[in-house]
């Protein structure tokens, strides 16, 4: 166990953290969610029922939306742009490990690479699709609770409910996904730029201590 965790710690941590920051989420969530239906004359709900309303929903997977986009653009984007002087750029010369055609001689090599074909052609791509199909389906689920917390705000009011094709035309939904996607695509123009000038003994995020401003990748 020791051992595993010692191998997979960045990993561990990360997701741990994750758990921790979710419970956080719904916990304070409900707590916020409850206040606003008393405040409207409302009953409060238990904790059973908030993992089911539309404000959880919502508020999770607009998050998860924005981080899956950041990343399956920072993916696709870095294959043939470039930034000179940052560890988060592909140099501008000469080929890298990364742009060679795999080989299936190669020790270890992964079953899709031995497999070839149509397999292989899937694979040598699989890490953006992933991130694409992620972002796709936490955009709908987003949606879906974005437009489950607009119905249940309308009928505490009294008012019919919001359809799918007028709501996903509403400034609500589109406001909530743009005020996500901009801090995300914020957060990586700063990784980008501050990595050229900036250092990190011992990430491999930072370029080495002693490298020159601009000399390009790790």
């Amino acid at each position: 166990m020791i051992k595993y965790i010692r191998t997979n710690s960045l990993s561990v941590v990360f997701l741990l953290l994750f758990v921790f920051s979710l419970i956080g989420q719904y916990f304070t969530g409900l707590q916020e969610y409850n206040k606003e239906r008393q405040d409207n004359g409302q009953a409060p709900v238990s904790a059973g029922n908030y993992i089911r309303s539309g404000h959880f929903i919502q508020s999770t997977f607009e998050n998860w939306e924005s981080e899956f986009l950041q990343m399956a653009l920072f993916v696709i984007l870095t294959i043939f742009l470039y930034q000179k002087g940052s560890s988060e750029s592909k140099k501008f010369e000469g080929e890298e490990e990364v742009d060679r055609e795999p080989s299936p001689k190669r020790k270890g090599a992964p079953w899709p690479v031995r497999k070839g074909g149509w397999v292989l052609s899937l694979y040598k791509h699989s890490l953006s699709i992933a991130l694409l199909l992620l972002f796709l389906l936490s955009m709908l689920l987003h949606l879906h609770g974005s437009l489950k917390d607009e119905n249940e705000q309308l009928a505490a009011k009294g008012l019919p409910p919001e359809t799918l094709g007028k709501y996903i035309a509403d400034s609500r939904f589109w406001f909530e996904s743009f005020q996500n996607w901009q801090s995300e695509f914020l957060s990586v123009f700063a990784i980008v730029v501050l990595s050229i000038f900036l250092r990190q003994k011992g990430s491999s995020q930072s370029k080495p201590v002693d490298a020159p401003h601009d000399e390009t990748g790790e």
